[in-house]
């Protein structure tokens, strides 16, 4: 089985076809196409996982193919580099604004072609590899909801009240992006409580308080030390977020900046959906009720500032609230 990622070169040009296949051939799988036609064929039949693709051609012109390619699903997500004559700063404007994501200029050089031909696939690769990563997170934060008595909305509700109080705060969109992907992460060392605790409906007992304590040092040691920001943030979530800002939290009782920031936006989004749920424990309460507490909680339970940033975006709260029920 040929295990070379596969390019589709298309030119209608025979000359320029060949000078191509000179270049990629011994490190690629390539498929060729002469017209727009049948490159957008070829490109929904084969999958390719790069497409070099001349702009004046008969017929579809490379900017028609691009544009009919991002409008089905199954293409649209293809990298496309052009490979033209055409050098004018315009030409190349065109062609970013319709998702190429790179120019070649003819006469191509073969080592120019052959760096960014690999550069774009290793962007590629990097992406999947970021989707694998986010799709076993989003797994694990699920296998919680076997285990707990709160429901799967939970998660996604305090995750995107995580996100929108980072926003609210101040950090970068790419920051507040990670944080949502994270933060239902929180709570995934429950898995190794047991369930008569976990489940219990009555008060638990300190011994059983003791372990129920717990999850968050299980909840490090299932995450480990990836590398990656993502997993970071996780582990530090999972660990951190019953921390409070006065010290009297657990597991480390660390008080203030010394409590990682996102655990401590993840704390208040992790409260305010607890009480605004209800629960077999106790009845849910109302956006105003929960929104006091965590005020009047400001400077002992939560960050003072991070309080500040969740009284400014009660809107978009109650509008997430909403939009998850129970």
């Amino acid at each position: 089985m040929d295990e070379r990622k596969t390019l589709l070169v298309v030119d209608d040009e025979p000359a320029n076809l060949q000078v191509l296949k000179n270049i990629l051939a011994s490190d690629y799988r390539l498929l060729f196409a002469r017209d727009g036609s049948r490159a957008i064929a070829l490109a929904n039949t084969e999958k390719p996982d790069l497409i070099l693709l001349d702009i004046m051609m008969p017929g579809l012109s490379g900017y028609e193919v691009i544009e009919q390619l991002s409008t089905v699903p199954d293409t649209k997500h293809i990298p496309v580099i052009f490979v033209t004559a055409l050098s004018d700063t315009k030409d190349e404007t065109q062609g970013f604004a319709l998702g190429a994501v790179d120019f070649i200029t003819k006469p191509v050089s073969p080592p120019v072609v052959r760096a960014r031909v690999k550069n774009q696939l290793s962007l590629v690769k990097m992406d999947e590899l970021k989707s694998t990563r986010l799709s076993v997170v989003q797994k694990l934060s699920r296998a919680t909801e076997y285990k707990d008595n709160e429901t799967g909305h939970h998660v996604i509700r305090m995750s995107h009240y995580a996100h929108t109080i980072a926003r609210a705060a101040g950090y970068s969109p790419a920051w507040s992006e990670t944080l949502l992907h994270a933060s239902p992460m929180h709570d995934i060392g429950k898995i190794g409580i047991p369930d008569h605790i976990l489940q219990k409906k009555g008060a638990l007992s300190d011994e059983e308080w003791q372990i129920m304590q717990r999850h968050t040092l299980i909840g490090a040691e299932i995450l480990g030390n990836d590398p990656s920001e993502l997993m970071q943030m996780a582990r530090n979530i999972a660990v951190y977020h019953h921390e409070k800002w006065d010290g009297t939290g657990y597991p480390y009782g660390l008080q203030a900046e010394a409590i990682p920031v996102e655990a401590r936006i993840t704390a208040i989004a992790d409260v305010f959906d607890a009480l605004t749920s209800k629960r077999p424990y106790k009845p849910a309460w109302s956006i105003e009720e929960a929104s006091d507490y965590i005020c009047k909680n400001s400077g002992t339970h939560f960050d003072p500032v991070l309080v500040e940033a969740f009284a400014r975006c009660q809107s978009e709260l109650l509008d997430l609230k909403n939009k998850w029920p129970e």
